[in-house]
């Protein structure tokens, strides 16, 4: 085998095995999703991982928290900084189901992240590349490497599962309201946060 096979076959190996870690820590920011999904949050997991350890595992609690800053991303790096004991975030690798919003990819910056990987994107609001990339914006002094689309198909079937299932949910409720004459002039009740808005194409 010439030099140059066996660097292509030490490449391709290096590739597959990054795959395979890449795909391992997705799995555990999908598990983090679904516990959101039974909490009747959207579905959003992140994990973050220093040096081949898991420092974080979070998940979207906006609606619990009642706080806008309850993003997953962001509890994820609230509890890595306690982890390692310092603001910044240096040879960690955040893996979030969803491509982060404006607030998130502000703080992954700030934090210093040098490698963020994206499961599903967010066409409405994702600022990792969908409507902006802040991760990666020239003027600012700190820049992600950005990896996409790792169980992608499995990230975004998380989402359109749990907003199918609240759609049903809400039409049951409003017929079961419409054949019941004692409820036909309830005052209409604000709806829960869990709307598809548009700052995590749900979050």
């Amino acid at each position: 085998m010439s030099i140059f096979n066996r660097k292509t076959s030490d490449e391709e190996k290096e590739l597959l095995r990054q795959q395979k870690l890449d795909e391992k820590y997705m799995n555990m920011a999908l598990r983090e999703a679904d516990k959101a999904a039974a909490s009747n949050e959207v579905p959003i997991g992140c994990v973050i991982v220093h040096n081949g350890s898991v420092i974080a595992k979070a998940r979207n609690r906006r609606n619990g928290n009642h706080s806008a800053l309850g993003h997953a991303e962001i509890i994820a790096i609230q509890q890595a900084n306690k982890k390692i004991g310092d603001w910044r975030l240096d040879d960690c690798t955040m893996y979030v189901t969803l491509e982060p919003c404006q607030m998130c990819a502000g703080a992954i910056v700030q934090s210093r992240i040098p490698r963020v990987v994206i499961g599903a994107m967010n066409p409405k609001a994702g600022c990792a590349g969908s409507v902006i990339n802040i991760l990666q914006l020239p003027e600012f002094n700190h820049h992600c490497d950005i990896t996409y689309g790792i169980l992608e198909d499995e990230c975004s079937q998380v989402l359109s599962d749990f907003f199918t299932n609240l759609r049903a949910s809400k039409k049951a409720e409003e017929d079961l309201k419409a054949d019941d004459p004692e409820t036909a002039f309830e005052p209409v009740q604000a709806e829960p946060d869990c709307k598809d808005d548009s700052d995590h194409n749900q979050e």
